[in-house]
């Protein structure tokens, strides 16, 4: 369990620091964030404390769709918002496309590292997973139209805010998905192959 716990909250902090990179990056947002970040510009609150809220908010749905959150589930709410808006305080924006491209990459693989440590650590989905696979459960329908139809419609409604969609949008909903595979598969614990029985002792005869 005390593993089980790192990885969760390592997954968690590192979750929120990848987003804060992306947008310090300022090349766009995946599209969570873009809804998060046009909620902010309008809320005038940060968007690490949208995120907690919109992460509630989600939650809520999980009622009616008889979804039950674990630990990293309410962990998820509240950690990656507030480790989001502690890095963006520490994480200075330069111009410089020298500066951002990069951040924007390294970005996009931690978030791919973080998601394959909460997720292996099996301690709950996050609200957005738990939605997604809630309404799979309840409607039938397949988890890649699901997640595809949530996520355009978050996606829309942040861009209508003024969220920031770019080209690093476009990379993250490219790569997120093999990144995130290749963590699981790695960072997967196995459990230990059964010992094997000693070999039967024949006493040789002469």
């Amino acid at each position: 369990m005390f593993s089980r716990l790192v990885r969760l909250y390592t997954g968690l902090v590192l979750y929120g620091a990848s987003d804060a990179m992306l947008v310090r990056a300022a090349l766009g947002l995946d599209p969570w964030d873009v809804f998060h970040q046009g909620l902010a510009r309008h809320t005038g609150i940060s968007i690490g404390a949208v995120s907690i809220v919109v992460g509630a908010a989600v939650l809520l749905l999980w009622w009616p769709l008889r979804q039950r959150p674990g630990l990293g589930t309410l962990s998820n709410v509240v950690l990656v918002g507030s480790a989001m808006d502690a890095t963006l305080a520490l994480l200075p924006y330069h111009a410089a496309p020298a500066w951002r491209i990069p951040l924007l990459l390294s970005g996009v693989l931690l978030n791919g590292l973080a998601t394959g440590l909460y997720i292996t650590a099996r301690l709950g989905p996050g609200p957005r997973d738990g939605l997604m696979t809630g309404l799979h459960r309840r409607t039938g329908r397949s988890l890649r139209l699901i997640r595809t139809g949530i996520e355009l419609s978050v996606l829309a409604a942040g861009f209508a805010l003024g969220g920031g969609v770019g080209v690093g949008t476009v990379l993250y909903a490219l790569a997120i998905g093999p990144l995130a595979q290749f963590f699981l598969r790695v960072l997967e614990v196995r459990p230990p192959a059964p010992a094997r029985a000693p070999e039967p002792v024949v006493a040789k005869t002469i």
